[in-house]
């Protein structure tokens, strides 16, 4: 469980663990790290193991709005649009730009958790995360992880695992 003097300063992410109960560690490391293999590197961390999240959109269509999803990915990792577009039945997805992430989610770039975000969205976690007994990803705010088991995101998020990345 995270530490009992951090509730003072708890995001949506941390909030929503704490209620469910689940068993999770924060990790703490300089805001300003510019990516997350050096995030990896400065939390000691195997990259394989660290996961950031990202937010997409579907393509538009007549007689429908644009869907958004959220793929959680390694960071030694990038997200293959066209496998992303397949795992949640879209002909194509794109990137949100950063100035709508905000808006849409409640996060920053940098800081975006698949946890907490201002409504839900279809969320993909790639496949590499079984390996894991446990992943991190961002806490919901730039310098600060959680660390849990994929099973037990289920147990906030729903999600499916898939092949979305390329090496």
């Amino acid at each position: 469980m995270a530490r009992p003097d951090a509730k003072h300063d708890a995001t949506n992410a941390i909030r929503l663990l704490e209620a469910e109960g689940i068993d999770f560690v924060r990790h703490s490391f300089d805001p300003e790290a510019p990516n997350g293999m050096e995030i990896a590197r400065t939390l000691g961390q195997d990259p394989t193991r660290v996961f950031k999240t990202l937010v997409t959109m579907g393509k538009e269509q007549v007689g429908r709005p644009r869907g958004h999803y959220v793929f959680v990915v390694p960071v030694c990792a990038e997200l293959d649009l066209k496998k992303a577009a397949a795992a949640v039945g879209e002909k194509s997805v794109e990137m949100l730009k950063s100035k709508d992430l905000l808006g849409l989610t409640g996060y920053v770039h940098g800081g975006c958790s698949p946890i907490g975000m201002k409504k839900p969205f279809p969320t993909v976690v790639d496949e590499t995360a079984q390996m894991h007994e446990r992943i991190l990803f961002s806490a919901g705010r730039r310098g600060e992880m959680v660390e849990l088991a994929p099973d037990d995101l289920r147990r906030i998020v729903p999600y499916a695992f898939a092949d979305v990345i390329r090496l």
